[in-house]
């Protein structure tokens, strides 16, 4: 078993370590995969609420619900590669309440626009937090360290968490 945090991780455990490695894993070209998929994701979530807004057939919406729901995906799957402790910082659970506000929209069909405008508004306030509440890790205790950002030269998400 190895002895130091960086031979194995934060917790010391095998399992643990290759799923939360300490540092985190870097994609190569990152960057450029974050960038493109946020900007398909905005932009066929974009066309999904506006057409819920000018209540556009939902046939005709699917092809932005699928762009929509494959490239969150991928972005999440981002996040994941590097660490799964982004599941338990801020902007991790931001993302599962998102989720969890649109799987309401079936059920709550005649409130979707309203659920959607919740979800735009969420979303805006927490890419726009500051970096030490965004990468703020809820779940641990004694301050443990938020993952470095996915992206090399985003310097703003490089706080740790409190």
């Amino acid at each position: 078993m190895p002895s130091t945090r960086s031979e194995a991780g934060t917790t010391g455990s095998g399992r643990w370590s290759w799923l939360a490695p300490d540092p985190p894993r870097r994609l190569p070209c990152g960057r450029a995969f974050n960038v493109a998929l946020r900007t398909l994701h905005l932009g066929a979530f974009g066309m999904l609420l506006g057409g819920h807004v000018f209540d556009v057939q939902p046939e005709r919406l699917l092809p932005a619900l699928g762009l929509t729901v494959l490239s969150g995906a991928g972005l999440v799957g981002l996040e994941l590669y590097q660490t799964l402790r982004w599941l338990v910082l801020v902007k991790g659970l931001v993302i599962l309440t998102k989720l969890a506000l649109l799987a309401c929209v079936p059920l709550f069909w005649e409130a979707r626009v309203p659920i959607l405008l919740a979800v735009v508004a969420l979303a805006s306030v927490s890419a726009h937090m500051p970096a030490r509440f965004r990468n703020h890790a809820l779940l641990f205790r004694r301050g443990r360290s938020a993952p470095a950002p996915l992206l090399a030269c985003d310097r703003s998400s490089t706080s740790q968490a409190i």
